[in-house]
């Protein structure tokens, strides 16, 4: 006997009653993001790997250990192979399309949003798969149309504040014990700030190399500042005494950050600067951030990131064009929401969260009245009802449990009942039970939606 098929290592299926959750926070994402002007683009899953390797960097974990890249055979004799890449991150594909389609050339500010899959090999664990899901928006435009203005960064950062609230994640405070999202941020620099504060920083480690993680010691020589956003307990001491990336801002980069934290303080969104906070990828500049939140990620607690790319899209070969973004890890972003139902343990949550109930279940009495309950599903559903149909071959003592998991309502039709154009409603949470027209019934189930 052949052995049963399986999703691939560090890929999974998503499945109901789950994927209503998800398909929650994206609608919730979708409605903020159109608040704020943004309009979505959807780019390909497959990338051209000089795309990552010139825009994300050579020397990131993502293009040198994590990507999924191949030779695509050439069809003719003339053809050279073309080396692809299944997308790990989005933001350089969002400017690469920007390029492509000579979206500057209409001169103003374009704000695009994306929720799709990414891609990267990695050692999957709690919230991190190598095929995983991002909610991710860029701000791009000329100069002329204000992409370098602070403003824009604290507009974004605000926005992702809004998303969390009306998701239902709280900010930390006093009164929670700390335990909502919490929002760090930094300044990066400059490209000119940049190469002077990478050389203090190899100088500072070059003593102290030999006593960090292999993996810290290959980031000193490739990518220095990744040392910094290390999370290896035994090299903290070490880290904590490199350089400050704030003794290296020019005067214009301590302004623009400046700028950033007052706005921030004016719409009365709390953040903390975190001196040590880099991003990983090396298309940032000035403004980083990261948005964390303890419960339910493990030891891993960032539930997003983003930050400035200002010199991305000259990189890649187009025109100036500065630029901020940011990706959530939806995978992620769930379980938070789940964890947070799970601790609250409330009726509201579970209904919100988890449940998403269809509103009613129709049970007919006898096959000879399947067809009346298809009729009447199909008039519940019309008026906007979400609604389950039964066979009549089940029988009520299984019908009832099954109503019960999957509607807040039983609807029990029988002979008498569909002679009369009537149908029996039971609320199942309470037990109520009642005999309604069938014209009654969908004003009734409406008035009784969560």
């Amino acid at each position: 006997m052949s052995s049963v098929l399986k999703a691939v290592r560090g890929t999974r299926d998503l499945l109901p009653p789950e994927t209503a959750l998800w398909n929650h926070v994206e609608t919730v994402a979708r409605s903020v993001f159109a608040r704020y002007g943004f309009g979505e683009i959807r780019t390909p899953v497959i990338e051209p790997t000089e795309l990552f390797s010139r825009g994300v960097g050579e020397e990131t974990d993502i293009v040198s250990k994590e990507m999924y890249t191949w030779e695509d055979r050439a069809r003719a004799a003339s053809e050279k192979a073309q080396s692809l890449t299944l997308r790990p991150e989005n933001t350089a594909g969002v400017v690469r399309a920007y390029i492509e389609h000579k979206l500057g050339e209409t001169g103003r500010l374009q704000k695009l949003c994306y929720i799709g899959p990414q891609f990267r090999r990695e050692r999957p664990q709690k919230g991190r798969y190598r095929q995983f899901f991002q909610i991710g928006a860029e701000v791009i435009g000329p100069p002329s149309s204000g992409s370098e203005s602070p403003l824009r960064d604290a507009e974004v950062l605000e926005m992702l504040a809004t998303l969390l609230d009306e998701l239902g994640i709280a900010r930390a405070s006093a009164e929670n014990n700390y335990k909502g999202w919490k929002l760090a941020l930094n300044s990066v620099g400059s490209s000119t700030d940049r190469p002077r504060y990478v050389a203090a920083l190899r100088e500072a480690l070059a003593p102290v190399k030999d006593k960090l993680c292999p993996d810290n010691q290959r980031r000193a020589e490739t990518n220095p500042l990744r040392v910094l956003d290390s999370k290896d307990e035994n090299d903290q001491a070490i880290i904590d005494s490199l350089p400050k990336i704030v003794d290296y801002l020019d005067a214009e980069s301590k302004q623009h950050f400046a700028d950033v934290l007052a706005a921030l303080d004016a719409c009365g969104v709390p953040y903390t600067v975190n001196p040590r906070l880099v991003r990983g990828l090396d298309y940032y500049t000035r403004t980083a951030f990261e948005f964390t939140m303890e419960t339910g990620l493990g030891t891993q607690n960032a539930l997003l990131g983003g930050g400035r790319y200002d010199g991305l899209s000259e990189t890649i070969g187009g025109p100036k064009a500065p630029g901020i973004g940011f990706a959530i890890g939806e995978d992620r972003l769930i379980l938070t929401l789940q964890a947070l139902a799970e601790e609250k343990q409330s009726a509201e949550a579970d209904n919100h969260l988890h449940a998403h109930k269809l509103d009613a279940y129709i049970a007919p009495l006898g096959t000879e009245q399947n067809a009346a309950a298809l009729a009447l599903a199909s008039t519940l559903r019309r008026a906007g009802l979400s609604v389950e149909v039964g066979d009549g071959t089940f029988k009520m003592k299984k019908a009832i449990p099954l109503a019960d998991t999957l509607a807040r309502h039983l609807i029990i039709l029988g002979e008498d009942e569909a002679k009369a154009g009537e149908a029996t409603v039971k609320t199942l949470a309470t037990g109520e039970q009642v005999r309604l027209s069938s014209s009654e019934l969908p004003k009734r189930l409406s008035s009784a939606k969560p």
